[in-house]
């Protein structure tokens, strides 16, 4: 199967081929890793690039360890992958907390998260992952941290709604962003970038402090076109259901329930694709062989009318039950 590689995968590379640092090296191979498009074909370019990311880690710790003890390559589980990014105490640790089983220490003094930090919460029937990562400052990040934050399919910017400097934390965290070429602002590409606006959610926690509203309306006048916002509390349960609704809507997936001919549809464990995903995907992730001789599905929920037959690359919506003739 050709590799098919687009004009963005491209030009990491040609970066990575200028790069005169490691550190530099680095982030163009994580770069590669994140936008090279990901079917059978480039599976071992993928391998490569991970090796090679892995082995000029080692050079750069000047020592021979493992691609498994860095602390910030954190593999992917569930429906999605979510990461916080923040400055110290603005409440990351507590939402986690309280999203999931995760065992984070939340206390008043800065730096009490060291390393990160991954649970799942649950939502709709599924489970997305949630990662907790050491907070930065405004000189800088932990070493590893962009490429976390570069690989996930959502980043989720926490800022402290209980104190002013909430919009110099955004501006701030936008900053170290926009630096490692990883944010993609109001449209504007500048080739290497792998975000944009819909792969952000920033969350003012502490919403139920004095002055939140007026920092909120101020935060979202500041914010680049098309950024998602929201207000939470550990303190009201409703805002953090909200908060749960609103991170599934940001990954931008759709659940779809399978059904065997004459049986009632299993509604316990769904499928998750991509928004855009299409009957043979849905086929493709119950069984790898099932695409090639699939033969028509039938689907209730977004279909004419309930149980109609549709062709191959009909598009599913969130909630479908789709049952595969094969």
């Amino acid at each position: 199967m050709p590799a098919n590689l687009t004009p963005v995968y491209l030009v990491a590379e040609e970066r990575y081929r200028q790069a005169k640092t490691k550190e530099d090296k680095i982030a163009a191979l994580e770069e590669m890793l994140a936008v090279i498009p990901k079917h059978k074909g480039t599976d071992h370019l993928q391998a490569d690039i991970k090796r090679r990311i892995a082995k000029l880690k080692d050079e750069e710790e000047g020592k021979g360890v493992s691609k498994s003890s860095d602390p910030f390559l954190i593999p992917k589980e569930g429906a999605g992958q979510a990461v916080l990014m923040g400055f110290p105490n603005t409440g990351k640790s507590a939402l986690v907390g309280a999203l999931t089983r995760a065992k984070v220490t939340v206390a008043d003094y800065p730096f009490t998260t060291a390393l990160p930090v991954s649970g799942m919460m649950s939502c709709k029937d599924i489970l997305i992952q949630l990662v907790d990562l050491p907070p930065v400052i405004p000189e800088e990040i932990p070493r590893g941290m962009a490429g976390t934050l570069r690989l996930s399919d959502l980043i989720l910017i926490v800022v402290d709604g209980g104190t002013d400097d909430c919009l110099d934390q955004f501006q701030g965290c936008l900053n170290h962003l926009n630096n490692r070429r990883i944010v993609e602002i109001a449209g504007e590409s500048l080739g290497q970038n792998t975000k944009k606006p819909a792969d952000f959610l920033v969350i003012m926690t502490k919403s139920d402090l004095s002055g939140a509203e007026e920092r909120f309306n101020l935060l979202k006048e500041l914010l680049p076109p098309d950024w998602g916002l929201v207000a939470s509390s550990t303190h009201r349960p409703e805002s953090m259901k909200i908060l749960r609704e609103r991170i599934f809507e940001q990954l931008h997936i759709v659940r779809v329930y399978t059904k065997i001919p004459g049986k009632d549809p299993e509604m316990a464990n769904p499928f998750v694709l991509k928004e855009g995903g299409t009957v043979l995907d849905f086929a493709e992730k119950v069984h790898r062989d099932f695409p090639k001789k699939l033969k028509y599905a039938k689907v209730w929920g977004s279909a004419k009318f309930p149980g109609q037959s549709v062709e191959k690359d009909y598009r599913l919506a969130d909630g479908d039950i789709v049952e595969l003739h094969i």
